[in-house]
């Protein structure tokens, strides 16, 4: 069993700069540690810490109405996830978003559905969660513990607006609210986007959040692909609703073109490959450690893909896992799963079908693709 330090989730400390209160300067100066300490502790990057150093920061916590004295030291060390389905059932709270479309704008509210693909995809990730993914009794047997957590505390459905569906400055508005008020929210948490950006358009604002751009702003015009912020790209069909995104659009840079609708995704050389279009999907998540934040994006490119990915989730979970990249505090999982395309025509009744296979093969993103953009 390991640990993580969680000063920062304490504290309501951010890693972005521009949001920082002056956290670091007001502990040294109360606590008498080392700057560099404190960051280190602030990052979870920290090897040790001595007991003095440990009793100064809960003095800290109490003082300032951190913490309550009895929770501590305690409230600062959480059990740190070691494969892909504890990563998301150790959270205190867990929000899931999917995407609402209507077929007339002109219809009542109350005639907006979800997807199909979307609702067996939601029902994979709760049996996931709740039963890690099918180990919860062989975990609880190895821990030797009664009262190790297998599920959420606090369970949230969100909803937005599909792209298309309403104006594109009302879908983008709603799902910047939704993105804000989980970021801002604290505690323990994690939020899970389900569907491409086609569908769901948090999957924008995690993406533009992760990799430092601004979101909903197309990058269709960079001088090269390299240039592009996030490393891997959805390519849209003619007939999808082409919202300006950073992670989507219909070139991959003023002189490169996407030739077919779905994903490509850049390899450890710079170049970019063409995952696939129908039968294409994406596992997507950042956990910041010290935070306790993890947020993931789990898409199909069409309605079978993400189908096929519930079932991918349900019987190969283990290749998401570990990370692709560990570093600064941050856990960041990229993984591109093809699946075998359909060798007969498809029935009327395939939509209902939850045991549908696709001979998965997964694919991780290379490690230096994100390093790239994360450092550059």
């Amino acid at each position: 069993m390991r640990y993580e330090f969680r000063l920062a989730e304490l504290l309501g400390h951010t890693p972005d700069r521009r949001k920082r209160p002056g956290t670091i300067k007001a502990i040294v100066e109360y606590t008498g540690l080392d700057r560099h300490q404190v960051a280190s502790l602030l990052k979870n990057e920290a090897k040790y810490i001595p007991l003095e150093a440990l009793s100064r920061l809960c003095d800290y916590l109490v003082e300032h109405g951190y913490a309550a004295a009895e929770d501590l030291p305690g409230a600062l060390f959480a059990v740190k996830p070691e494969h892909f389905w504890e990563l998301l059932a150790r959270r205190r709270k867990l929000e899931i978003c999917v995407g609402v479309r209507r077929p007339d704008r002109d219809d009542a509210p109350e005639t907006a559905w979800v997807v199909a693909s979307d609702a067996v995809l939601m029902g994979e990730v709760l049996n996931g969660v709740t039963t890690l993914g099918g180990t919860d009794k062989l975990a609880r047997t190895q821990a030797n513990s009664r009262d190790l957590p297998t599920h959420p505390e606090l369970l949230k459905q969100t909803l937005v607006w599909s792209p298309g569906n309403v104006d594109a400055d009302e879908a983008i508005a709603r799902s910047s609210r939704v993105h804000e008020s989980f970021t801002s929210s604290s505690g323990d948490k994690a939020l899970i986007c389900l569907g491409s950006v086609k569908s769901n358009p948090i999957v924008e604002m995690v993406m533009a959040d992760t990799f430092h751009a601004t979101p909903f702003e197309s990058e269709d015009h960079v001088e090269k692909a390299a240039d592009r912020k996030c490393p891997f790209f959805l390519r849209y069909r003619e007939h999808d609703p082409h919202l300006p995104c950073v992670s989507a659009g219909v070139q991959l840079s003023r002189t490169e073109e996407a030739a077919e609708p779905g994903i490509y995704y850049e390899l450890a050389d710079g170049t970019w490959q063409y995952a696939g279009g129908q039968d294409v999907a994406l596992v997507f998540y950042i956990y910041r450690e010290s935070l306790g934040r993890l947020e993931m994006v789990l898409s199909g490119f069409s309605g079978r893909a993400t189908r096929l990915l519930a079932r991918t989730l349900s019987n190969r979970s283990e290749e998401f896992w570990p990370p692709v990249y560990q570093a600064n505090y941050q856990q960041i999982g990229a993984y591109i799963v093809q699946y075998q395309a359909a060798s007969e025509a498809g029935h009327q009744d395939d939509i209902l079908r939850t045991d549908i296979i696709g001979n998965p093969t997964i694919i991780p993103l290379p490690g230096e693709a994100i390093e790239r953009r994360l450092k550059g």
